[in-house]
């Protein structure tokens, strides 16, 4: 196994079954068809595919509308098109970001000659289409967000590429991932803007603002390399876990102060105790969290992405079954 986890060609063992083993071990499919799956960055679609899963139900639970007999069809497109376009741009930034990723992440299909940028990119414009064409299906509303979801994992990675901005970068994620992201699911069965979606939007956006620090710690030499300016490798781990973690924290610690204010509805306060799961982020960052040898990034990022499907998921199963649950008020 070299420095980046990739095991050698010799080791055939079940096949390669994570993105870092060589691509000497595939069986089945083709190297080919392997690449396209890994350019995909399967893990990274679970968020998005659960999260708005999530968020829709929760929508269709508390907007109090008539539920149509076919509603899991629909829950399903809509989560199922939400991820198809963070996979287009999975495969857009690895398109544009191939001669970083030979420094950082030399395992990946286009480093490793399995894809070529030039295919990835074409690939990536194809579900950018695909998706839009599904999201229109499902309502204006929804249509209208992934839209803007596209246009800003669109411009990070292409001109003006947001991507090299110093902190703006983060925010450029954080817009369509954490609250864009929210209000789509939300438009799919409830009104988009409603007080609910906008504030868990703007809470999972400020989340993100800071938890995306975390994927820049592997690349932060390949950044600088390429001339794109990041918290990490600005001000290093430590001072950048510090500038991240507010983001990470006080959205959560503030969740019983706005059900005070009557912004959001008193059973969701138990989602306060996912700022303990944002000290720990802060903690393996601080400390120097190294690398996984499976997945992608440092154990931080997963953790990360975990506390955001913890995050959705509590808040559906709190608003669906809020009246069965009678939990305690917390004020």
């Amino acid at each position: 196994m070299d420095k980046h986890g990739s095991l050698g060609d010799d080791d055939k063992g079940l096949g390669k079954l994570t993105m870092k083993e060589s691509y000497s071990k595939t069986k089945l499919p083709s190297k080919h068809v392997r690449g396209y799956i890994d350019l995909l960055r399967p893990f990274t679609l679970l968020a998005p595919f659960i999260v708005s899963m999530s968020i829709i139900v929760a929508s269709l639970v508390y907007s109090n509308v008539a539920v149509p007999s076919d509603w899991w069809v629909t829950v399903g497109n809509a989560s199922l098109t939400l991820a198809l376009v963070n996979a287009a741009s999975n495969i857009l930034n690895q398109a544009t970001d191939w001669k970083g990723d030979r420094i950082s992440k030399p395992y990946r299909p286009i480093p490793r000659g399995i894809i070529k940028p030039d295919e990835a990119q074409s690939l990536a414009y194809i579900l950018y289409l695909f998706a839009l064409l599904r999201a229109v299906t499902v309502n204006v509303w929804f249509g209208f967000f992934v839209f803007l979801i596209m246009i800003f994992t669109v411009t990070y990675s292409l001109p003006p590429r947001m991507k090299q901005y110093l902190f703006l970068n983060q925010v450029w994620i954080a817009i369509p991932r954490g609250f864009l992201g929210i209000l789509a699911g939300w438009s799919v069965f409830g009104d988009p803007l409603q007080r609910e979606p906008l504030i868990i939007g703007t809470i999972a956006m400020l989340f993100f603002i800071g938890g995306m620090s975390t994927k820049d710690i592997v690349d932060s030499e390949a950044d600088k390399t390429t001339g794109i300016r990041t918290l990490i490798n600005t001000f290093g781990v430590k001072k950048a876990a510090l500038i991240s973690f507010p983001f990470m924290f006080f959205p959560f610690v503030f969740i019983p102060a706005l059900i005070n204010m009557g912004f959001l509805e008193s059973y969701l306060w138990p989602l306060t105790l996912l700022a303990f799961l944002s000290c720990f982020i802060f903690y393996l960052m601080a400390k120097g969290d190294t690398e996984s040898k499976t997945l992608e990034n440092i154990h931080a990022w997963s953790i990360m992405y975990v506390e955001y499907i913890f995050f959705a998921l509590g808040f559906a199963f709190l608003t669906i079954f809020a009246g069965i649950l009678n939990l305690p008020t917390l004020l």
